[in-house]
């Protein structure tokens, strides 16, 4: 049986939690699901367990997720040659069939561990009801990178009939041009177009990334909050390199464009969502809009 002290300690942590369950009731969370969390079982589990009890207290969760890896996985089973230009993957026709199948693939999973835990979600490409309208994408030097897609338009009528009658949708990164072929899109970009388009009050990107740091070999530099213009700052200044430029990027153009906050994770953190959204401290690093008068 538990002591008193426990059972106290258990009520303070509810009682930390109310003020944001109050804040964010009835308010669309888009959360990027991707790195570690999405291939190991017992952080998946964890991951699906934040976002039941998400629903169960009033918000209304989106998921996009990417999958990489699992692509890069098969691609090579099929004897296909990956290939990478300015971080961007070259997609010709074969490997866009591949992309295609292995994200459906990934995605029915999701939805299938979702619907375990009792909650109502639906597994949906961003094809299905031209969610996620494309136009070509070249990399950064000019050169053609086959099937790649940068977001122009997210309708949201189907993902709005999803959460009005209480399901979570849950988008793979496949967006269609207007000849409706199919064309792979960076999952950050498509979570922060989704997360626009739809004024939702967070966009959480859950990686293998503890959030920014002004010294990435040094744990105590981790930024735990900073504002858009900071942020633009941070680029600016070299700080963000790698795997971080793009994502911090994404984070600046969400919140340009109305979304409130934008936390960056650690999905290999158990339970990060819960921690991040509903104490004090939280785990990983918020960026906010500029203050009125800053």
């Amino acid at each position: 049986m538990d002591s008193m002290e426990t059972l106290l300690a258990k009520a303070n942590v509810l009682i930390e939690a109310l003020p944001y369950i109050r804040q964010f009731h009835g308010k669309t969370v888009v959360v990027k699901y991707g790195g570690s969390a999405m291939v190991e079982h017992e952080l998946k589990k964890s991951v699906i367990r934040d976002v039941a009890l998400l629903k169960l207290v009033g918000f209304r969760p989106i998921i996009v997720h990417g999958g990489g890896k699992e692509i890069t996985k098969w691609i090579g089973r099929v004897g296909l040659e990956t290939r990478f230009v300015g971080g961007l993957r070259v997609t010709d026709a074969d490997t866009i069939q591949v992309a295609e199948m292995v994200l459906n693939r990934v995605n029915k999973g999701l939805v299938s561990m979702m619907e375990k835990t009792g909650l109502k979600a639906v597994g949906i490409s961003g094809k299905d009801g031209t969610v996620l309208r494309v136009d070509k994408k070249t990399a950064a030097n000019g050169e053609d990178i086959g099937f790649v897609g940068t977001v122009r338009e997210v309708n949201t009528q189907l993902l709005d009939t999803l959460l009005d009658n209480d399901f979570i949708p849950v988008i793979c990164p496949i967006g269609s041009d207007d000849e409706y072929h199919s064309f792979n899109i960076n999952a950050d970009d498509a979570a922060c177009a989704v997360a626009t388009r739809m004024k939702a009050s967070k966009l959480v990107f859950l990686s293998d990334i503890e959030g920014v740091y002004r010294n990435p070999s040094d744990p105590s530099t981790l930024v735990s909050e900073m504002s858009a213009t900071q942020a633009k700052q941070f680029i600016a200044e070299g700080f963000a390199g790698g795997g971080m430029l793009p994502k911090l990027q994404s984070c600046i153009d969400a919140i340009e464009n109305g979304v409130e906050k934008v936390h960056i994770l650690d999905g290999r953190i158990e339970h990060a969502l819960l921690l991040e959204f509903f104490t004090d401290k939280g785990v990983g690093t918020q960026i906010v809009a500029d203050k009125p008068n800053a």
